[in-house]
């Protein structure tokens, strides 16, 4: 088993508790232990484009120095703990779920890396004993499932396969915004894609992957995120998906959530399920932590009409 530092953020101890539990059992199948970091703390919610607001950038640094520290303690104690790094050895690995966490802390991390100003100021806010230069690379999991674990070693894995389930890939916003942070191609991401089909999905060409939900717009403007969300899902359906696959936890809010306010507006609206990656990826591992009752949408009952759920 090797283990791989693990950030989780706030909503996944909450509301996306289905989202975390069925990424760790899933992980955990595929040789991956996801130890969550200690003293971890808010990342910020969001990242702070304000050129002279540093002290919005301490929350997400301060845990990626707890990740350097981490990793410091266990080399000091001969553990023999093994983890996931990148290609070049000196940087460590931290995973994340939530795209907007991700998004925070790898932006975050550019700032210390690129600017010496501003590295010596936000290390002089910490209270940490440790001299921090960008040395942590944050992933997200989507990426350590294509590039650690690999598709061939999942397909392996794969004892349900998800055959006659017709798929929607939905990235968002933060997953590929801007550009030096992306996961994967801006324009036109696979990594979704490819994992749903090794899994045995059907994927459709969907054109709205990339747009935007409506963000928190959900908060300030409601019925502007619903008929954000109305576009995307009504999109999907008309793609030939059955669902609408998820990675992210306001995501799941606007396009599922906001399913009850859609059908209010547009009655002809009939819904339609939309769970995360890992949700599906835990069912085709053969795992009862799927979580698929506890999400704003439900999957079971097209699961079953599949064959695919008891």
């Amino acid at each position: 088993m090797i283990n791989l530092n693990y950030y989780p953020g706030c909503t996944l101890k909450t509301k996306a508790k289905n989202f975390e539990d069925s990424a760790i059992a899933s992980m955990s199948a595929l040789g991956i232990a996801l130890i969550e970091l200690p003293r971890w703390n808010c990342c910020g919610a969001s990242y702070c484009l304000a050129e002279d607001d540093l002290i919005h950038q301490v929350a997400p640094v301060r845990n990626l120095i707890r990740v350097k520290s981490q990793e410091s303690r266990v080399e000091s104690q001969g553990e023999g703990d093994s983890r996931l790094q990148t290609p070049d050895s000196r940087l460590l690995k931290v995973v994340t779920l939530c795209p907007f966490c991700y998004n925070t802390l790898k932006r975050a991390n550019l700032i210390v890396r690129n600017d010496p100003g501003k590295r010596d100021t936000l290390n002089s806010f910490m209270d940490e004993e440790i001299d921090y230069h960008g040395e942590v690379e944050t992933v997200h999991l989507l990426e350590v499932l294509r590039d650690d674990v690999g598709w061939e070693a999942i397909a392996k894995k794969v004892k349900v396969p998800l055959e006659g389930l017709i798929v929607a890939p939905y990235y968002g916003c933060t997953l590929i915004r801007p550009r030096e942070i992306a996961i994967d191609n801006v324009e036109r991401p696979t990594v979704l894609h490819r994992l749903m089909e090794t899994l045995g999905a059907t994927v459709v060409d969907f054109p709205f992957a990339t747009e935007c939900c409506g963000s928190f717009q959900s908060v300030s403007n409601p019925e502007l995120a619903a008929e954000t969300a109305w576009n995307i899902l009504t999109l999907a359906q008309r793609q030939g998906a059955e669902a609408l696959v998820l990675s992210c936890p306001l995501c799941e809010y606007n396009l599922g959530f906001q399913q009850k306010l859609i059908r209010r507006r547009h009655g002809e609206f009939k819904g339609i399920p939309t769970p995360y990656f890992t949700q599906l990826l835990a069912l085709a591992l053969g795992l009862e932590s799927c979580g698929f009752d506890r999400g704003y949408t439900d999957s079971r009952a097209l699961l079953q009409s599949k064959g695919l759920l008891s």
